[in-house]
């Protein structure tokens, strides 16, 4: 009983994966097989390289993902931690998010060419949180600023009022 959420999430995992593989096969089937089979006058050399892309595309996050999901077992083989949950935010979010981009530029890109732009926005929401992630490191490195009197006198009573003592009084019955 004592692992019974590590055997939950190793199943929901083990679907969750099964789901995602097969989401990137069918759209690898669907492109193949719409853009070869209907579209074939018009399929060159960009093509490939595009269904070269997505394969990378698709490649990596889900490996990614699937070593993350990935049970861990004690020496004597009983289960000790069903892997990563799926459900999180952060860098399994943006794995996801990757994934689901790249299916949805591979299946609009049968329709127009025009739809591999949208590969922008990962590079845009990676930029994005990179920029985040550099402000605040900029925003605390800027001590050199010149306090005035007043700022700096109630500063400095805060960090005496810091520093002293905490009295706790009790009532002895």
């Amino acid at each position: 009983m004592a692992n019974q959420g590590a055997k939950k999430r190793k199943e929901e995992n083990t679907r969750h994966m099964a789901n995602l593989r097969r989401l990137i096969i069918a759209c690898n089937v669907i492109y193949i097989l719409v853009r070869m089979l209907f579209f074939h006058s018009s399929f060159t050399w960009k093509h490939w390289v595009g269904l070269l892309l997505t394969s990378v595309a698709y490649f990596i996050p889900y490996q990614q993902l699937a070593q993350m999901a990935k049970p861990a077992y004690a020496d004597d083989g009983e289960l000790f931690d069903g892997g990563f949950d799926m459900s999180t935010g952060r860098i399994c979010g943006y794995l996801h998010d990757v994934i689901y981009i790249t299916s949805f530029v591979q299946l609009t890109s049968i329709i127009s060419e025009k739809f591999w732009y949208t590969y922008f926005v990962i590079q845009a929401l990676g930029a994005y949180k990179l920029f985040g992630f550099i402000r605040g490191f900029l925003s605390q490195g800027s001590k050199g600023e010149v306090e005035d009197e007043k700022t700096r006198k109630k500063r400095e009573k805060m960090e005496k009022k810091a520093s002293r003592p905490k009295i706790v009084k009790t009532r002895n019955r």
